[in-house]
């Protein structure tokens, strides 16, 4: 993030130990920042003629005020479009990327591994956010010999501008997959993922086909930037809505800026499968007027029946705000694994049949008003 403020008569307290408990004070007539880079262990406190930046070690100086300002992206250009960009590569005709880096992304005690990959497009693959990408993994199709494989959809994790900021790169949330034999337990290789275990264990400068990008159904609206939106994920689900919160809260966008209600909703198995938490943590800290975050985890929680706690669960607890939310136009989005649907559906008609409502009716009202928008693999 950008911080770019001017001082006149500050004053700077640097710890000179190691608990920092001897000061030596620096006065300075003018001194400004600039281009320092957002980290969710930032923390600003705004006092009268006070201002405290907490780091790693601490400063304090005098201020007036001081203003949180976002990451600076670059083109901007990629606002300019009026169309969304749609199958701009083909599987006939993909497009060759390489890849910048691949990082796991969950704790030790994550059932799977999950990782983040960075992929460079330099630019020749524009998307918005809520797209997806189609990969092409190398090798032939078992099912038709001499033809390439299928290719694999996965939504992406970034904004248009990409982790990078410069609209060169996309990344994606990939859960690796094993398969494991039922008789005797152990991993069977050839029954594994062959997109998914290509993508992570990729190494930097590799190559990787891709095409699209694809999707309308997930694109984030912003025609109204006070909108309330209500994002639902399990596990790499929350690949879209990492992109929406980038862009609401992270980058300096000059034709959007939010400035209504993000709340996300986010299922996992434990604490260390939680994807992107600190990104959000650091969200839900600074902004918190505009962002909410609930964490269902099915094997460290209980829901009220005693049971494992599943995101529906979650949005039971909930449920009179967010029907609250629905009926003044919110939008309400669900990614991730197909059977998550029906556990969720069956929460909600059960939540509206206690309100002495229609779930079919609301259903298809939501629908007709686009504030309905799911995407399951």
């Amino acid at each position: 993030m950008a911080l770019s403020t001017t001082l006149s008569q500050m004053s700077i307290a640097l710890p000179t130990g190691i608990d920092g408990s001897s000061r030596s004070m620096i006065k300075v007539q003018s001194m400004s920042f600039t281009e320092k880079s957002w980290s969710p262990l930032l923390k600003l406190d705004s006092k009268p003629r006070s201002l405290t930046v907490k780091t790693r070690s601490t400063i304090c100086m005098s201020l007036q005020q001081a203003s949180r300002t976002k990451v600076a992206v670059t083109p901007l250009e990629l606002e300019d479009p009026k169309e969304t960009p749609l199958n701009l590569y083909r599987p006939k005709e993909p497009y060759t990327a390489t890849i910048v880096s691949v990082e796991r992304i969950v704790g030790p005690q994550a059932p799977g591994e999950t990782c983040h990959i960075v992929i460079d497009h330099d630019g020749n693959v524009p998307y918005w956010e809520g797209q997806s990408y189609g990969v092409i993994p190398p090798g032939e199709n078992p099912k038709k010999p001499g033809a390439p494989h299928n290719v694999r959809l996965y939504s992406i994790a970034s904004t248009r501008y990409g982790d990078s900021f410069d609209g060169k790169t996309a990344s994606l949330c990939v859960r690796r997959a094993i398969y494991y034999d039922p008789e005797t337990g152990k991993e069977d290789p050839s029954k594994a993922g062959v997109c998914s275990n290509f993508l992570c264990n990729a190494k930097p400068g590799d190559k990787v086909k891709i095409t699209g990008p694809s999707g309308k159904v997930m694109l984030l609206p912003e025609d109204d930037p006070k909108a309330t939106h209500i994002m639902i994920a399990t596990g790499t689900g929350v690949a879209p809505y990492r992109g929406y919160l980038r862009r609401m809260f992270m980058e300096n966008v000059p034709n959007f800026k939010f400035d209504g209600l993000a709340w996300l909703f986010l299922g996992v198995a434990n604490s260390d499968s939680l994807l992107y938490d600190e990104e959000f943590a650091g969200y839900l800290k600074d902004y918190p007027e505009n962002f909410k975050y609930d964490k269902a985890l099915s094997r460290e929680e209980k829901n009220k029946k005693g049971g494992k706690m599943y995101v529906q669960d979650k949005i039971e607890e909930y449920s009179d705000e967010i029907f609250k939310l629905l009926d003044n136009g919110a939008h309400i989005y669900f990614c991730g694994l197909k059977g998550m649907m029906p556990g969720i559906q069956d929460t909600l008609k059960r939540v509206a049949e206690e309100r002495g409502e229609s779930w079919e009716q609301k259903l298809t009202q939501l629908r007709k008003n686009k504030q309905w928008h799911v995407e399951v693999y």
